[in-house]
């Protein structure tokens, strides 16, 4: 067989593998997401003939503490869609959580006085983040990871170096318990006790794709990600956006922060403690590149369920943490080397 007839008929063949492979791309965290049930539902022990993993009340655990991180990781992805990233969420987490125990335990504050303080904290340490970095041009690497040292630093101090414990009732020197039901309540569905983490989840997710999709600022978001300077010349106040994404990054950092001292009852200077990283691995495993320009609410959210499965199967398989972290970072990487050949 000639040269030519041979490569007539490998090159329908190479074209197929390379649809199958960029269909594949296009949907990797629901693949993703497909893979790691059946995994983990195949790994789990089994009790008294059941799996654990597949438990009704052990999935819902799941969910509930995806929510958190996925939070986050959907106030990250508008940062990573400009071009920037977020290394302060976990420090702002804590000082916003800090915050939100010494309103209500040590300056008498209600839900509401407590609520609005503690969004406030996130919303301008995060314009703060984006203010710095556009206005003194320097890169969000940088600017965040300062932020870090002094988010967590202050919460340190207002803490006085201990944690705060909530403790919830209705007498002087307790919490009002309506923050406990707000950000920690369960919701009773169809014999299902939902917890309420995940409707606050949901809801940022929808508003969140609503803004990228339907909205003239989304529009700008992943037009100032994708080329900058096209952006810039087209009109788009490319420095604008960026500090309101940052904003957004904190004020969705102050929310997980209420939902966190709830369930933990309690403000701590060490919260958050590595939860930059899972944001971004979560936002990666959605298909967000890092880049820039690309990737939607979506694929993040999934991201934060695939990690959260991920560490409950390990925990159910009394895997030590520090393998967990391990995995993580593999994961991140080989996210990022899929993401690199989809490009080509």
């Amino acid at each position: 067989m000639s040269a030519p007839e041979t490569t007539t008929q490998i090159a329908p063949f190479t074209k197929r593998i390379g649809s199958i492979w960029k269909y594949l791309m296009r949907f990797q965290s629901y693949f993703g997401l497909i893979a790691i049930l059946i995994i983990a539902a195949l790994l789990s022990p089994v009790r008294d003939g059941r799996n654990i993993f597949l438990d009704p009340r052990n999935i819902l655990n799941v969910v509930r503490f995806a929510s958190e991180n996925g939070i986050i990781a959907i106030g990250m992805t508008l940062v990573i869609l400009t071009g920037g990233i977020d290394l302060s969420v976990g420090a702002v987490l804590a000082l916003c959580a800090v915050g939100a125990a010494a309103s209500m335990m040590h300056y008498g504050f209600g839900t509401a006085t407590t609520i609005i303080g503690v969004l406030s904290i996130g919303t301008i340490v995060g314009l703060t983040n984006g203010f710095v970095s556009t206005r003194f041009k320097i890169q969000s690497f940088i600017t965040t990871l300062a932020m870090l040292s002094i988010a967590r630093g202050i919460a340190t101090l207002w803490a006085g170096g201990y944690a705060i414990p909530l403790a919830f009732g209705d007498g002087a020197d307790q919490a009002p318990q309506s923050f406990k039901t707000l950000f920690a309540g369960e919701v009773a569905i169809l014999g299902l006790d939902i917890p309420v983490q995940v409707f606050y989840f949901i809801g940022i997710g929808i508003i969140a794709t609503i803004l990228l999709n339907r909205t003239g600022f989304g529009r700008y978001i992943y037009a100032v990600g994708g080329n900058d300077t096209a952006a810039r010349l087209s009109g788009v106040n490319i420095n604008r956006v960026r500090v309101i994404v940052f904003g957004i990054c904190g004020l969705l950092s102050g929310l997980a922060a209420l939902l966190h001292a709830a369930l933990v009852n309690q403000g701590s200077p060490i919260d958050g403690s590595g939860y930059e990283l899972n944001a971004i691995a979560a936002v990666v495993i959605g298909g967000t590149s890092l880049m820039g320009g690309v990737g939607t609410v979506i694929g993040t959210m999934i991201g934060a369920v695939i990690l959260s499965i991920l560490d409950n199967i390990l925990g159910l398989l009394n895997i030590e943490s520090e393998y967990q972290a391990i995995l993580k970072g593999v994961i991140i990487v080989l996210a990022v080397v899929i993401q690199q050949r989809r490009r080509y």
